[in-house]
């Protein structure tokens, strides 16, 4: 039997090969969809994105969580959880399908009553998967999701790309969608060694609603959180002011998702597993939280840097607006993961109460701090989405330090310094390639000054963590070779 070290260990292993693999797929193809559409079709799946994450969410009712702080979940507790999903997504996408017009009233955009029709279609499909995958994750079974999601991914943009070559427009992103979330679902029951049954009892159901209804409410928030600007810029601006917002967020999301996702996969299951040992569970925290810190300062940091280059090389100066709102988004892209991992320590301590509060606080300043500051431009609400989920880093860690003791001087010991080496690595590396005057070697010479310098001022610092990292690699190399 492995250790609950070897297996964390393996589960960031592939969590982080998984999120790499995934988003470099989505970096090459991302370019391509990007020069191949338009800012006004990412304006129309960005408008309607929100939709279908909230009713995925619905079915879902948070029983992944649910099942993983259950210690031993057995095949009762699964199949009623299948079913309950299964029913849940059924009647969700009747609701949203019926609802279609009024989302297009809302939007001012009639062309949208068809796109949501086919395009919440992923809410049917998602709903067969969320038993097999809560199965994977209790199990940490990390290697047979990695396999799937990168598949997935692989097959969905394939197909994306193909429809917007042959001018599909915006229909090539919905199908792109639906296509991800189809093959994940096949491949997650192929993965699984669970099965449903027709007895069905929804007991387990009632019994875990008290906690996931939290969790559920909680999932919705953050989906409102995340789409707020989508929302109202689909109706206070236009298509193209949508699309060139989302195409800035979307590439901030892929560089900061590398590492939530790499943590997010084990950051429950490890700390649930740790729940009475306070010392061991405080020090797999800060490890983690160092972790974090470590890879997102530096590399959300640096793609602010190199924002304008990266935009403008990659997917044409049609997209320039959003160099300039994705090097805003970078700084609060950069705190991202500690807020998932926060919440993740307040989840595993079995407080879905907390986790849903904080995150309805969240939600509710983001919308009134947006409906407030709308007139003043798109500009200004990005930069006060930032400095809001800036601020609301503190707010999570204030429930944590109340639940686990990790206290505030030592959250600063274990982030700041990270932050502060990026900062001062991006500023040096700013002004030492300034005189650059071609695009193209501005931009590799600005990544590979800021990594050989962001590397030098760790060695010089010996920084723990780094050599962990690397013993870890070089442990992993030297068993392969043996």
């Amino acid at each position: 039997m492995e250790s609950l070290k070897e297996k964390t260990a393996k589960g960031i292993l592939w969590g982080g090969m998984n999120n790499f693999i995934q988003q470099a797929l989505g970096l090459c193809f991302g370019i391509m969809m990007g020069r191949l559409l338009s800012p006004d079709d990412y304006g129309m799946i960005a408008m309607i994105t929100i939709f279908p994450q909230i009713a995925i969410t619905l079915q879902n009712s948070g029983f992944t969580v649910a099942l993983t702080n259950i210690k031993q979940p057995g095949h009762r507790e699964y199949n009623s959880v299948f079913w309950f999903n299964v029913i849940v997504g059924t009647a969700m996408y009747a609701l949203l399908f019926f609802c279609a017009p009024l989302i297009a009233d809302y939007y001012h955009t009639d062309k949208l009553v068809p796109l949501c029709r086919y395009a919440f279609l992923n809410i049917l499909f998602a709903s067969f998967a969320t038993a097999q995958s809560a199965y994977l994750f209790k199990n940490l079974m990390v290697k047979q999701q990695a396999k799937a999601g990168m598949t997935a991914v692989l097959c969905s943009n394939i197909v994306g790309v193909s429809m917007a070559f042959s001018g599909m427009g915006y229909w090539s992103l919905a199908t792109q969608g639906l296509v991800f979330v189809g093959v994940n679902t096949v491949l997650l029951w192929r993965c699984s060694p669970w099965r449903p049954s027709l007895r069905i009892d929804f007991g387990p159901v009632w019994r875990m609603f008290r906690f996931s209804v939290k969790v559920l409410a909680t999932g919705i928030l953050n989906n409102v959180n995340s789409n707020v600007l989508n929302i109202l810029l689909g109706r206070y601006f236009s298509p193209y002011a949508t699309g060139c917002y989302n195409q800035a967020y979307q590439w901030d999301n892929k560089c900061y998702y590398l590492v939530q996702g790499t943590v997010q996969q084990v950051t429950q299951p490890v700390l649930a597993d740790l729940s009475g040992q306070s010392s061991r569970r405080l020090g797999a925290m800060r490890k983690m939280v160092r972790l974090i810190s470590f890879v997102s300062f530096p590399l959300l940091f640096g793609l602010g840097l190199v924002a304008r280059e990266f935009i403008v090389l990659a997917i044409t100066d049609k997209w320039l607006f959003s160099a300039g709102l994705m090097q805003i988004l970078c700084i609060s892209g950069a705190v991202m993961p500690l807020h998932t991992f926060l919440s993740n320590v307040v989840l595993s301590c079995g407080r879905s109460g907390v986790n849903l509060w904080c995150t309805c606080g969240l939600g509710l300043a983001s919308i009134v701090l947006m409906v407030c500051i709308w007139p003043l431009g798109i500009r200004s609400m990005v930069v006060g989405y930032t400095a809001l989920n800036l601020l609301w880093v503190l707010v999570w860690h204030f429930f944590v330090r109340r639940l686990t003791g990790y206290g505030f001087v030592m959250f600063m010991r274990d982030t700041l310094p990270f932050a502060i080496a990026a900062m001062a690595v991006m500023a040096a590396t700013y002004f030492a390639t300034a005189w650059i005057g071609n695009m193209a070697v501005l931009l590799v010479a600005r990544i590979a000054v800021a990594a050989v310098l962001y590397y030098a001022v760790m060695r010089v610092a010996r920084v723990h963590i780094l050599n962990e990292c690397q013993q870890f690699i070089v442990n992993k190399l030297f068993k392969r070779k043996h």
